[in-house]
C-alpha cells in the first residue's frame, strides 16, 4: 500500500483520521513536544500509536517553541486562563504549518505520498486548518523538493485534511468509534493537564458536543459534567 504520514496529537481526531485513512495506507506517525501545557497529550499520543499500528511513531522535541512563542496563546503559557468557548488566544500561531512542514520532509524521506492531520468542518475559526491553507503549503513544499519529484526520487506529496472533503468532528468520530470502539475514550482532548479531562475548557466542550452529535455516549472522564 501506499504510505502516508500522520499528525498526531493524542486527541480524539487523530485516532479517527487513522481509522479513516488505515484501509488505504501504511500509517507513520509523528508527535510534536513543543512546550504545550497539557503534556497528557503526549502519552495519549503514544497509545494512539499503538492502537492504529503505525509502521513508525515519531516523537519530535520542539520545546524552544514555547520561548518563542511566550504570553501569546494559552496552550503554551500557563499564565494565562483557559476559555470555555473560541477566542483567538486558542490560535497557536502557524503550529500546522510547522508542524506539516516537518512531517512532509519525513514523508519525502519515505518516499510516502500524503500527510494527513486531523482539521474538520468544525474548525473554521482556525485559519491553519482552512483547506486553502493546505493547498497553499502542498504546492509550496513539493516546489521545494520538485527536482526530486521529476527524477522519480521523491513522490509528489498530498496534504489532506478531513476538512478538505468535508468530514465535521463527529462524522471523524463515527469511523473512529466503528473500527476501535471504548478506545477512542483514552484519547486526551482537553488544554489542562489534570489527570482527567477538566470539562471546561473549549476543546473538552468541543468533545462532548462531537460525541452528542455522533450519537455515541461519552464516556469521557470529566471534572466537570456538562456544558
Amino acid at each position: 500500500m501506499k504510505k502516508a504520514v500522520l499528525v498526531l496529537s493524542g486527541g480524539l481526531d487523530s485516532l479517527c483520521l487513522g481509522a479513516h485513512l488505515a484501509k488505504k495506507y501504511d500509517l507513520y506517525g509523528i508527535t510534536f513536544s513543543y512546550g504545550q501545557r497539557a503534556s497528557k497529550e503526549l502519552e495519549a499520543a503514544k497509545k494512539v500509536g499503538k492502537t492504529l499500528h503505525l509502521k513508525e511513531h515519531k516523537i519530535i522535541p520542539l520545546d524552544f517553541m514555547k520561548s518563542l512563542y511566550g504570553t501569546s496563546n494559552v496552550l503554551t503559557s500557563s499564565k494565562r486562563a483557559l476559555p470555555s468557548k473560541f477566542e483567538y488566544s486558542i490560535v497557536v500561531p502557524i503550529r500546522n504549518a510547522i508542524f506539516v512542514t516537518i512531517a512532509t520532509a519525513w514523508a519525502f524521506s519515505l518516499k510516502a505520498s500524503l500527510v494527513a492531520y486531523g482539521a474538520h468542518t468544525d474548525d473554521t475559526k482556525y485559519p491553519d486548518c482552512r483547506p486553502i491553507f493546505a493547498k497553499k503549503l502542498e504546492s509550496a513544499l513539493n516546489q521545494g523538493e520538485i527536482d526530486g519529484i521529476n527524477l522519480g526520487i521523491r513522490n509528489k506529496i498530498q496534504i489532506w485534511s478531513p476538512y478538505s472533503t468535508g468530514i465535521s468532528k463527529s462524522t471523524l468520530i463515527k469511523s473512529g468509534y466503528e473500527k476501535f470502539g471504548g478506545k477512542i475514550f483514552q484519547t486526551w482532548s482537553c488544554y489542562a493537564n489534570a489527570k482527567h479531562h477538566c470539562g471546561k475548557c473549549e476543546s473538552c466542550n468541543n468533545r462532548k458536543s462531537a460525541f452528542v452529535q455522533a450519537k455515541i455516549k461519552d464516556k469521557t472522564k470529566y471534572l466537570v459534567s456538562g456544558f
